[in-house]
């Protein structure tokens, strides 16, 4: 893992190291990017686009409290993954990202 890692950060991994891949994740967050769209590139049957977490004004137990919201848009070829099956998906990582503790049980 450490070598491929390596390699792909010098620009020096064949292409059979890098082809065939079945889903993506795209980050522009660490840009401060809040929210994009990301295109599939096949092979690839969906993608992940990532944004950045925003300070954000939210009500929460009536109040008005700050909280960090992100964004995320899952992109996906429909020949390949049914669209509700994406969105259950987005449900379940969002469900973790708000309760991680539960990814222990």
């Amino acid at each position: 893992m450490k070598d491929l890692a390596t390699r792909a950060k010098t620009k020096k991994l064949a292409p059979h190291e890098y082809q065939g891949g079945s889903f993506a994740i795209s980050n522009l967050g660490m840009f401060g990017i809040e929210n994009f769209d990301a295109v599939i590139n096949p092979p690839h049957g969906a993608i992940l686009a990532v944004g950045a977490g925003i300070p954000t004004p939210v009500a929460e137990n009536g109040e008005v409290v700050i909280r960090n919201v992100m964004s995320m848009t899952l992109s996906v070829d429909h020949r390949v993954i049914d669209g509700a099956l994406g969105a259950q998906l987005l449900e379940k990582i969002v469900g973790h990202l708000e309760n991680p503790m539960g990814m222990l049980a």
